[in-house]
C-alpha cells in the first residue's frame, strides 16, 4: 500500500492522465459523429437512437463498475475499462448500419461508464489520503483532455477519414494505458492517515476500495444512503447543465440572438473553457470555503450565471452568462462524487455518477419539450432552477458531512 508522498505523488499523476484520457477519447469520438452519420446513411431519427447506445452502456453499467472495484479493486478495474474504452473508439466507423452502430456504442458507452465510475473511485480513495480536496483538479484534467480531443478532431477532420482518426486515438488510449497502468496496478488504494486523539478528521473515513478490507462488501444503508442520494442529485442537477449547454447553447445564440454560427460556437467554449479555469482552482477553493460553501457559492452563481445568459437581450451579456454558468458549476460535481464516494466507497461513486448521467440525459430532450411548450429561452431557464436547487441541497447537508 503506497504510504509515501513520492508513492502518492505518482497514483495522482497516474489517475490524473487516465482522466484526461477520457476526456480526449470521447471528445475524439464526438467530433466525428457527423461523418460516420454520413457514412452509415443514417437519419436524424436513426442516428439519435443508436446514440442511446452510448447512454444506456454508461448507465447500466456504473451500479456493476462499483461492485467490481468493492470486489478486485477501483485501480484494476480502471485499467480495464481504459483498454476497453480504447478499442471500443475505434468500432463505430466500422460499421455500415444504424443496427450495428447501436450496438457497437452500446460498448463504447459501457467502457466509459465503467472507467467514470472506477477512476473516480480511485480519486477519492487518493483524496482521503492526502486530506486535500483536489478532486477538482481530476476533473480539470478530464475538461482539458476534452478540449484538445475535440480541437484536434477539428484539425484532422477535413484530412483524416474518421476511420483513420479514431484509430490513431485507440493507439494513443493504449498507449497511455501502457505508461500510466503500472503504478495503479503496483499499489493497493490508499487509506487515509491515521491521526493523533486531539486531531479531528478533516473528512469521514471512507470504506477503503481494496479487495481485501471487509467494509468494501458493504452497501450503504439508512441516512448514509439517503446522503448519497442527495449528493446524487446535485451531480444530476450540474451535468443536466453541462448537457443542456452543449446541445441548446449555441441555438439559442443564432436563432434568439441572431449570432453567425460561428459566433454562436463561442456560446459552449466560453462555458467549457470557464468551467476548466472554475476546476483548476477547485482545490484552492475548497480549502478556503469547505465543500458545503463552495456547493452553495457554485449554485448560486450558476444560477445567476443562467438566468443572465438565457434572458439577456444582447449576445455579449448571453456569452457572459454562459462564462458565469461555467465557472458555477464546474465544482459541483466533482465535490458531489468526492463526498458520495467518501461516505460509500465506489457504491457511493456509482450511485451519484449515474445520477449525473442520468441529468445529462434528461436535459436536452427535456429543454427541447420546453421549447417546443414555451421557448427556447425560457427553456434554459430550467438550468437555473436546477442549480437553484443544487443550492439549496448545499445548504440544507452543510452539516451533514463535514468538510
Amino acid at each position: 500500500m503506497p504510504g509515501t508522498c513520492r508513492d502518492l505523488t505518482r497514483l495522482r499523476t497516474a489517475i490524473t492522465a487516465f482522466f484526461a484520457l477520457d476526456g480526449f477519447l470521447f471528445a475524439g469520438w464526438v467530433v466525428r459523429i457527423p461523418g460516420i452519420k454520413h457514412q452509415t446513411g443514417a437519419s436524424a431519427g436513426d442516428l439519435g437512437l443508436a446514440l442511446l447506445g452510448v447512454s444506456a452502456g454508461a448507465v447500466l453499467t456504473m451500479t456493476l463498475t462499483g461492485r467490481l472495484c468493492r470486489r478486485y479493486g477501483s485501480h484494476q478495474v480502471t485499467v480495464v475499462c481504459a483498454v476497453l474504452l480504447s478499442l471500443s473508439v475505434a468500432l463505430p466507423p466500422l460499421t455500415h448500419s444504424v443496427l450495428a452502430l447501436g450496438a457497437v456504442l452500446l460498448i463504447f458507452g459501457a467502457a466509459y461508464g465503467g472507467i467514470n465510475v472506477a477512476f473516480n473511485s480511485a480519486a477519492v480513495d487518493l483524496v482521503t489520503a492526502l486530506r486535500r480536496p483536489i478532486m477538482p483538479s481530476f476533473h480539470a484534467a478530464f475538461s482539458l483532455g476534452g478540449m484538445v480531443g475535440a480541437g484536434l478532431g477539428g484539425l484532422v477532420a477535413g484530412a483524416l477519414s474518421p476511420t483513420v482518426h479514431l484509430a490513431g486515438l485507440a493507439v494513443v488510449g493504449l498507449l497511455v494505458t501502457a505508461v500510466a497502468a503500472p503504478t495503479l496496478l503496483r499499489h493497493e488504494p490508499p487509506s487515509a492517515p491515521t491521526l493523533p486523539h486531539n486531531e479531528p478528521s478533516s473528512a469521514p473515513t471512507p470504506a477503503p476500495s481494496a479487495p481485501s478490507a471487509p467494509e468494501t462488501s458493504r452497501r450503504p444503508r439508512g441516512r448514509t444512503r439517503g446522503l448519497v442520494i442527495v449528493f446524487g442529485l446535485i451531480a444530476g442537477c450540474t451535468a443536466y447543465g453541462e448537457g443542456a449547454m452543449a446541445d441548446w447553447g449555441a441555438l439559442h445564440l443564432e436563432q434568439d440572438l441572431d449570432a453567425s454560427s460561428g459566433v454562436a460556437a463561442l456560446g459552449y467554449t466560453c462555458f467549457a473553457l470557464a468551467m476548466t479555469i472554475g476546476r483548476l482552482s477547485g482545490t484552492a477553493l475548497l480549502e478556503r470555503l469547505g465543500h458545503g460553501r463552495t456547493v452553495v457559492a457554485g449554485g448560486a452563481t450558476a444560477a445567476a450565471g443562467m438566468l443572465l445568459g438565457s434572458l439577456a437581450p444582447s449576445l455579449w451579456a448571453a456569452l457572459l452568462g454562459f462564462a458565469v454558468t461555467g465557472l458555477g458549476l464546474a465544482n459541483l460535481f466533482p465535490v458531489a462524487v468526492e463526498r458520495a464516494g467518501t461516505l460509500a466507497g465506489p457504491s457511493g461513486v456509482a450511485t451519484a455518477s449515474t445520477f449525473g448521467y442520468g441529468g445529462m440525459l434528461l436535459g436536452p430532450p427535456a429543454i427541447g419539450f420546453m421549447a417546443d411548450w414555451l421557448s427556447l429561452p425560457v427553456a434554459l431557464t430550467s438550468v437555473a432552477v436546477l442549480a437553484a436547487i443544487a443550492t439549496l441541497i448545499g445548504v440544507a447537508t452543510r452539516r451533514a458531512v463535514p468538510n
